[in-house]
């Protein structure tokens, strides 16, 4: 964990896996992005019995209700109930029949794996830029594809049934930037808005180094972050 409290170094390759502990509400939690619900986080530890039991409560209600999909933010406790319930029990399947119900392996594995995405998906999650449904999908893919089908949602207006399409392609063997490609999807492309003495500035040093201006933003950014 960072500094600054968030689960994602700030050099090298990007974790793309959760780092905070498991069941710990560090997005839900956050009054800034789920405002009032940040209140009523819970959290599920996996090593405390009685934790544990909520858990599979909250497992079970929400195996029975993913319906209730438009909110965010109880899609993401229940994520974490999934997550938390896993750990406990050890496996999937243990963690199906500790929580009974409608609750399946399958399930319980999909909403876990979104739960363990890094932070910086999360909260796109929760602030209702991603849908719950497409970050099932983008679970289904591991590493630096993770964030570039991600934020590939936010820039590229993709939809669920697109994202299931790319991280389909991409499991079946196909290079992340190709199979977003198809979609018409440019990774690294996106639309931005500059202060006009910025804009100024940046296009008159442009010009002077016979480059453009994406160069030298790509430059600045590399050294800043």
């Amino acid at each position: 964990m960072t500094p600054d409290g968030s689960d994602e170094s700030d050099g090298g390759r990007l974790p793309a896996d959760r780092e905070s502990p498991v069941g710990e509400p560090v997005v839900r939690g956050d009054a800034e992005v789920t405002g009032r619900h940040a209140r009523d986080a819970v959290q599920f530890d996996p090593d405390d019995p009685e934790s544990l039991a909520d858990a599979a409560e909250t497992v079970r209600a929400f195996a029975e209700n993913t319906v209730g999909g438009e909110d965010n933010v109880y899609m993401l406790r229940g994520a974490a109930a999934c997550a938390a319930l896993v750990r406990g029990e050890g496996s999937y399947k243990a963690a199906a029949e500790r929580a009974g119900g409608e609750a399946t392996v399958a399930f319980i594995r999909k909403w876990a794996r979104v739960h363990d995405l890094p932070e910086s998906i999360r909260r796109h999650v929760a602030m209702g830029h991603i849908a719950p449904t497409a970050a099932k999908h983008v679970a289904r893919v591991a590493g630096n594809a993770r964030f570039l089908l991600a934020f590939a949602v936010l820039d590229g207006d993709l939809t669920v049934r697109e994202v299931r399409s790319v991280a389909s392609a991409v499991n079946g063997g196909t290079d992340v930037e190709e199979a977003l490609a198809d979609h018409g999807v440019a990774v690294g492309e996106l639309t931005t808005t500059l202060p006009p003495d910025v804009y100024q500035r940046l296009r008159r040093e442009a010009a002077l180094r016979n480059t453009d201006p994406d160069e030298l933003v790509a430059e600045a950014l590399d050294r800043y972050l």
